[in-house]
């Protein structure tokens, strides 16, 4: 967002490439629900009134045994049933059917292992979501992209939207648009305006509004604060425009150019020798401030061959002279710090990938 302010720094300068060490995070895990008949085996009623209270309170135990047990199961059912709708749904139409790639990290399946004769009774894992799960991945798709939201930062950890020609041309107007917080997200895990305001900070872009003039609608939906993230104002405005600008001239070579948008959280080397993952919050509600970004282009060839070129740069004044090749970076590098996975879905639909790096040809 352009705010009409002055950046005043001595010499801008591009941050050199960082040395990012694997960090490797964990799989998301996926539970198999096991449906369950309701309400099998839990008696009707406990016995006649005149049972003596010896004799009931083993026969309440099992009771109150039986009932957890109905009411896990129930719940169980009920989970997968609503998975089973989840997975079975065809996207609608739009860009989340369009897509070759979506990336995101591979999950570790979680075998169903039959209850053996020493197991306890309902501890399974229909047992295990009687309450429900405390979170799954957040993904939203709009008009003009799909994203990947992480409550913890206030920001989306991926972007992914299409370009082609006729989406960067139509009535999309920018001035009719107005940040606004995205009601999706939970109130704990969402980012408001007072939290940008005075912070020094610009709402910036992952999905860049002039890439969806196409529509009103579109172009609306790129100011959700769940697709903004605070960016330094000289970076926003310049070299990173800049980066958005190349991207959609591409679209004049390229029959469909995907873009995949993040923000990093490097560790840096200290004066101790030791590495710290370090960051700013702004804001009553501490949205994390990134120390860098990427952009990952995904370029479709009209004979189907695949290039990729993969960008990183710092969220700090950096020169627009400097060339934009000199932010490339080997995908491998981008991987290894975001924790997602680009390569092997992309081989995994096209076979063959041209990745673009510095000094390549």
């Amino acid at each position: 967002e352009w705010k009409g302010r002055t950046w005043r720094h001595s010499s801008p300068h591009p941050a050199p490439s960082p040395r990012w060490a694997p960090q490797a995070g964990a799989a998301p895990l996926r539970v198999s629900l096991a449906r369950t008949p309701r309400g099998r085996g839990v008696p009707r009623r406990l016995g006649p009134p005149s049972i003596s209270t010896a004799d009931a309170l083993p026969a309440m135990r099992a009771l109150r045994a039986a009932l957890t047990l109905a009411l896990g199961a129930g719940l169980g059912a009920a989970a997968e049933g609503w998975w089973r709708r989840r997975a079975d749904a065809r996207p609608a139409p739009g860009l989340l059917g369009r897509l070759p790639v979506l990336p995101v990290a591979a999950a570790a399946e979680l075998p169903v292992v039959p209850a053996g004769p020493g197991a306890l009774a309902g501890s399974g894992p229909g047992e295990l979501a009687k309450y429900g799960l405390p979170g799954l991945a957040q993904l939203k798709s709009r008009e003009s992209y799909v994203l990947c939201y992480d409550p913890r930062t206030r920001c989306a950890l991926w972007v992914v939207e299409q370009l082609r020609p006729e989406r960067l041309r139509g009535d999309g107007d920018r001035r009719s648009c107005d940040f606004r917080e995205d009601e999706s997200v939970h109130a704990y895990h969402r980012a408001t305006n007072a939290d940008y305001r005075g912070s020094g900070f610009d709402r910036g872009h992952l999905a860049a509004a002039a890439n969806h003039r196409w529509s009103q609608k579109a172009m609306d939906d790129t100011f959700y604060l769940s697709n903004i993230a605070p960016q330094v104002p000289h970076l926003n405005q310049n070299a990173w425009n800049n980066l958005e600008k190349y991207s959609r001239s591409l679209t004049r070579t390229y029959q469909n150019v995907y873009v995949c948008t993040g923000p990093l959280f490097l560790p840096k080397t200290e004066a101790d020798g030791k590495s710290y993952v370090k960051y700013q919050v702004i804001g009553k509600n501490h949205v994390a401030v990134p120390t860098h970004f990427f952009k990952v282009l995904i370029l479709e060839a009209a004979g189907g061959q695949i290039e990729l070129r993969s960008y990183v740069m710092p969220n700090a004044p950096v020169d627009e002279a400097i060339p934009l090749e000199r932010f490339l970076v080997p995908i491998e590098s981008i991987e290894r710090a975001s924790g997602l996975l680009f390569v092997p879905n992309i081989l995994a639909r096209a076979g063959s990938l041209k990745a673009i790096t510095a000094g390549s040809k």
